[in-house]
């Protein structure tokens, strides 16, 4: 059993292979990372192990996202006994544009495009591809011939074939006449000349012809971890569709459907085709509001040629039947999978050739699937072949539907269902059991992103939902728990994890499928059990060998760090971090981390100490331009502990110094050398196209070791064991591959005294600032902008170690000092003093203003600049609405951004949601809601308040670009209500969510244990929780290898 008992481990992500370039027709929005073979796929990829799906930038949909034209796009010049089917046939096919809202089954949320065609004009019926109509939570809308928009809402998927019907209203169609395409699948023969008419490649409407060249093709195989069909012959023809045409109807000569577009061939221009033998029996059922009968015996057929069944020892007697019952028959089913515990395990085998059901000889799959629906709770006898014998069996026939989950749990930011038939039979396995759909928040594991199965929590066995239910009910908010748990791929290998129970931030509830109404209805599972009191517990730290020096005492004050974020915002990447801090304050509880670990407050923050208790802690403060937060602790959770503050070092660091890494390697185990100072210089982080937190203003040491880059979290220390300097990592820029760049640097300790010494005495920092941001430039550069040899003079003689002076590299728009200060201005004094050195900016933190002298554009300008007060506590208001998360912008944001449209800026937004499906994009500035202003986050909410449930909103924004555009973005309060959640030290997260938030009377805390949602239908709270595959916050392509 491997052991795994981080906090919760973070996963790495794999691909899903595909057969053969095979992939379903779908077209999924242009502005999605595709993260498959399918060229459909993007949104409904699975996210890195940290969460971190990025897309490229979001083309807002116009018109629907469709062409504005209603002339169909013919890819030939049609022959005139083709133009009138066509043109009648087109009036009933429909683009569909949708969303999965939900991870479930073996989707995750996607939006996406695709084609569909009317099936029913009085009953409002329209056919496409279960693909499309979605197994979990789906929203949509069809677009007509002419243009008419209609909503369309699920009845029936197929548990395993590939089609699903939608349903609409007709009389919403008020400007043409409501026609339908009639199905007729004894018309697909080998050879008719057909036409694929759909939404092809994200066109309006396209016409592909083509000509039927097999119908005895097997399944399509699309991958491991996402959805097949089997049990079923496809068509198979030449007319290479694209992206978008899935659901298109095959069309013949005489205007009838003769087969479903289904999937294709990336490796060739060959189509896949859905024959309609079944879907039609289906149809009848939802025409006459009856259930659709579905049996099964858990057993997947292949359809074999008699060559291979002559090899499978088939009897040249029953050959001989067959060929004198069937002449044109050239092969005969065979069982290519027998899932275990199923009807047929005990009976039937791999490799059995199917004979007879009931006595009625069987050669396909219509005729097999008709025995089996017509027999739903009944016995039927089977006769097949094993190596020549003949066996007989009776089998109970299953209900189809019994073994299709049709609800899930939603808890710690992660989404389950039991395991489906769909993923069961793909890797061999019963039915049944707990699948881990979103793999995010508490229930992200170690390993591959995709495939887990819980097998137990906290030691009690889990083989249903409803056992999970019950067994999470029972467990406290904050309880670390063990989880046992295995890959569906790997069924030979068992992990566990321990996890921290969420039920804070996000939603403990289930989620049911209802049909009648298309929606899916939610029930809460109750208020968590208050977390349990905390027990001090005493331990010791580990004894160091004498050898290491003084220095190895500081491992009594450093612990380690691990800091969750349900809700990523400020343009940070990941939804979890870990690294070690520094005790500065042990009486106090004040812990010095890096802001790559702690970037904003919003989170569960947990300390480790000596390896052996884990204690909460809280985010005191964020500095707003050096990269560290203060944490803290509270010091009585920990007994008799012998932690130590950290002794600071007055001596400040220069080149050549001898100093001692104590620091945590890749693999948390403690290292401690000497090494030597290489260089202090004053670097820049390079920034990312997406702003988020970086250390500016910084000088920043490195080591002569390499051992220094595989250590994210340390201190220097000097030969007495006192720490002269941090180290830390810093977060950099988005590199071309996807991946985040981290430099691992010192920083003196002397940075963070400004803020440590307020708060050893009781007070709150308060510092104040320039709000700019300034890089070194030497003494060759500045003398040809303009700087004087009187100057150099004065630079040597404050500074003869580095001869250099600072550059405004950027200010920080709707600042004070922006409208004083220049970009490219070089700085000559601050308060008559030369400034050569980093630190000696510090002045600005105490000064209500500074009398500045710099050089611009070669002439030599003193001005007053007025210093301005910044908070510690970052990002303290989140609104989410439509999916997408606003708030102010922070100060990444300022600094790189030449103007401020708007004070609600939009940070990241939700897969499946109106704001991704609508293409509102991450680092965009809403300015107005239905024409009215946006001018900040009350005018926001005051604008969207009065825009009604399920209408378009016409929303006003500006791209970080500055690029103004309008969208218009269909709301869905049932399941993307508006939530707003305001920083409040008195909670016990530290945050309260605002349920109304316009209604200041209804408000309560950020626990979702008191949600005012009624016991099913619509959840009037909104989930926090955007982890992992749900959230995408990047204009930019790229992803490291989604929270």
């Amino acid at each position: 059993m491997d052991i795994d008992l981080t906090d919760s481990p973070s996963a790495t992500s794999v691909s899903t292979p595909t057969d053969g370039g095979l992939h379903l027709h779908k077209r999924r929005r242009t502005d999605d990372l595709a993260s498959s073979d399918r060229d459909d796929s993007s949104s409904g990829g699975r996210a890195d192990p940290e969460g971190e799906d990025m897309d490229s930038p979001a083309a807002p949909i116009t018109n629907g996202g469709l062409d504005t034209s209603a002339r169909p796009i013919a890819s030939l010049r049609e022959p005139p006994q083709w133009q009138n089917v066509i043109e009648k046939a087109v009036k009933a096919i429909v683009s569909i544009r949708f969303s999965q809202v939900s991870a479930f089954d073996t989707e995750g949320p996607e939006t996406s495009e695709a084609s569909g065609f009317i099936v029913d004009a009085e009953r409002g019926l329209i056919l496409t591809n279960r693909h499309v109509a979605c197994a979990g939570p789906f929203v949509g809308e069809a677009v007509c011939h002419d243009h008419e928009e209609v909503d369309v809402f699920p009845v029936y998927r197929d548990p395993v074939h590939d089609f699903g019907i939608l349903k609409f209203d007709p009389s919403k169609i008020k400007y043409m006449p409501v026609s339908a395409i009639k199905l007729s699948p004894e018309g697909a023969k080998v050879g008719i000349d057909i036409r694929v008419v759909g939404n092809d490649a994200g066109e309006k409407l396209s016409i592909l012809s083509g000509s039927i060249s097999r119908l005895d093709r097997n399944a399509p195989e699309y991958g491991d971890l996402t959805y097949n069909d089997f049990n079923t012959f496809y068509l198979q023809a030449a007319s290479s569709t694209s992206g978008g045409s899935s659901g298109s109807p095959v069309i013949d000569i005489n205007g009838n459907a003769v087969a479903l577009q289904a999937g294709g061939s990336t490796r060739g221009a060959t189509d896949f085709f859905l024959p309609l033998d079944r879907v039609r029996r289906a149809l009848s059922f939802v025409q006459e509001g009856k259930p659709v009968p579905r049996g099964t015996i858990q057993t997947q057929f292949i359809y074999r040629p008699f060559d291979e069944t002559r090899r499978l020892g088939l009897n040249p007697e029953t050959e001989a039947t067959i060929r004198r019952t069937f002449p044109a028959e050239i092969g005969m089913l065979v069982a290519e999978t027998v899932l275990p515990k199923g009807p047929a395990s005990t009976f039937l085998e791999e490799g059995d050739i199917l004979i007879s059901i009931n006595d009625e000889l069987i050669t396909k799959f219509v005729p097999l699937e008709d025995c089996l629906d017509r027999n739903v709770g009944k016995e039927i006898e089977i006769v097949a072949e094993r190596g020549g014998e003949e066996r007989r069996f009776k089998i109970t026939v299953q209900d189809l539907h019994s073994i299709t989950p049709d609800r899930y749990v939603e808890i710690g930011g992660a989404k389950l269902n039991e395991l489906s038939y769909q993923l069961a039979r793909s890797f061999c396995v019963p039915v049944g059991g707990v699948y881990v759909s979103e793999p995010s928040g508490m229930f992200r594991f170690e390993g591959p992103d995709r495939g887990w199965m819980l097998s137990s929590i906290d030691n009690r066995s889990i083989h249903n939902l409803n056992d999970f239910i019950e067994v999470m009910q029972s467990i406290p908010d904050r309880e670390r728990i063990p989880v046992v748990y295995y890959s569906i791929g790997d069924v030979h290998t068992t992990s566990v994890a321990v996890v921290q129970v969420e039920r804070h931030w996000s939603r403990f509830r289930l989620a049911v499928r209802n049909d009648t109404t298309g929606l899916w209805d939610f029930t809460n599972l109750g208020a968590p059990a208050p977390p349990t009191a905390i027990v001090p517990s005493t331990v010791k730290f580990l004894e160091l060998d004498e050898s290491l020096g003084p220095a190895k005492e500081l491992f009594s004050c450093m612990v380690k760090i691990s800091y969750y974020m349900p809700c990523r915002i400020d343009g940070f990447p990941k939804s979890r971090k870990y690294g070690a801090g520094l005790v500065v304050d042990a009486e106090r509880g004040l812990i010095v981390v890096s802001r790559n670990i702690v970037p904003f407050a919003m989170g569960d923050l947990s300390v480790t100490i000596a390896d052996s208790i884990i204690v909460p802690g809280k985010v005191v403060y964020l500095h707003p331009t050096h990269n560290f937060a203060i944490v803290s602790y509270n010091p009585a959770d920990i007994g008799g502990t012998p932690i130590q503050s950290a002794k600071i070092s007055p001596t400040y660091l220069v080149q050549g110094h001898q100093v001692s890494l104590v620091a945590f390697n890749h693999n948390q185990r403690p290292i401690c050398l000497k090494t030597v100072v290489t260089d202090i210089t004053s670097v820049t982080i390079p920034h990312n196209a997406t702003p988020r937190f970086r250390g500016i203003n910084l000088d920043a040491i490195t080591l002569d070791t390499p051992l220094a880059q595989q250590c994210s979290s340390g201190v220097l220390a000097d030969s007495e064991g006192r720490v002269q300097g941090l180290w830390l990592s810093y977060l950099g820029e988005r590199n071309s591959s996807g991946r985040d760049n981290e430099y691992h640097l010192g920083l003196h300790i002397s940075t963070i005294m400004p803020v440590l010494l307020p708060m050893q005495k009781g007070i709150y920092p308060k510092l104040r600032n320039l709000n700019i941001e300034v890089m070194p430039v030497q003494m060759a550069q500045a003398r040809h902008m303009g700087l004087t040899d009187e100057w150099v003079k004065k630079v040597e003689e404050a500074n003869p170690a580095r001869h250099h002076i600072f550059m405004i590299r950027r200010t920080e728009t709707g600042s004070v000092s922006a409208s004083i200060l220049q970009e490219l201005d070089l700085i000559l004094s601050i308060n008559g003093k030369v400034i050569t050195r980093m630190y000696e900016l510090d002045v600005q933190y105490d000064a209500a203003e500074l009398e500045v002298v710099v050089l611009r554009k070669k002439v030599e300008v003193k001005v007053t600049v007025p210093t301005e007060v910044v908070d510690g506590s970052g990002t303290s208001r989140l609104v989410i609405w439509a999916g997408a998360m606003m708030h102010e912008p922070h100060k990444a944001v300022l600094q790189q951004s030449k103007a401020l449209p708007s004070r609600v800026y939009v940070s990241a937004r939700s897969k499946g949601s109106p704001s991704f499906m609508y293409g509102m994009v991450p680092t965009m500035w809403v300015t107005h809601i239905n024409g009215t202003p946006t001018p900040d986050l009350d005018a926001l909410l005051k604008a969207v308040k009065q825009c009604p449930d399920n209408s378009y909103v016409r929303v006003k924004a500006m791209s970080f670009d500055m690029i103004p555009t309008v969208l218009s973005i269909k709301t869905n309060m049932h399941y993307w209500p508006t939530t707003e959640m305001v920083r409040d030290d008195n909670e016990e997260s530290g945050w309260r969510k605002v349920v109304d938030p316009v209604d200041p009377n209804v408000i309560q805390s950020s626990s979702l244990a008191a949600s005012t949602g009624g016991a099913t239908g619509q959840d009037l709270t909104a989930a926090v929780v955007v982890d992992a595959e749900e959230v995408e916050m990047y204009e930019e392509e790229g992803g490291e290898g989604v929270l």
